[in-house]
């Protein structure tokens, strides 16, 4: 039972790994689905873009954005009082002893994505990435 606690300093476990992928397919499929009787919940298009739970599965943090990134915290509201329904989903498709206790934060990924998009876009940094290595190059890097 113990086998993995050595571990614990070097990042999730496979089971963490499979386990949080889990739960995110099944969240994903259970909010396109409208499972959740919220009329609020179901008009919002959530997407789930990673879940990580602690080393003993009893608590999932689910990672989110709203459709098009407004509503982000009416969608985590509605989320967090919609809660219980979601954990009965989960053990409803998924076979785990238990449900984790379901925590919801906006995915700041998407953000981050977006300042990229936006910065490979400005004119001055497509001139730097598009300017030919040769020119940069000295004859000695070429080697």
């Amino acid at each position: 039972m113990g086998k993995n606690r050595h571990h614990e300093g070097s990042g999730p476990s496979q089971r963490q790994l499979r386990v949080g992928e889990l739960i995110r397919r099944t969240l994903s499929d259970v909010l396109a689905r409208g499972d959740v009787h919220d009329p609020e919940l179901n008009r919002m298009s959530i997407t789930v873009g990673e879940v990580r739970t602690s080393p003993d599965l009893k608590i999932a943090t689910v990672y989110v954005m709203p459709l098009g990134g407004g509503e982000r915290a009416e969608a985590i509201d509605a989320l967090k009082r919609n809660r219980g329904e979601l954990r009965r989903a989960l053990m409803r498709d998924m076979t785990l002893k238990y449900a984790p206790d379901l925590r919801f934060l906006i995915d700041e990924t998407f953000d981050q994505m977006d300042a990229t998009r936006r910065l490979f876009q400005d004119e001055k940094v497509r001139r730097d990435i598009e300017a030919p290595d040769a020119e940069d190059a000295s004859p000695e890097d070429k080697a």
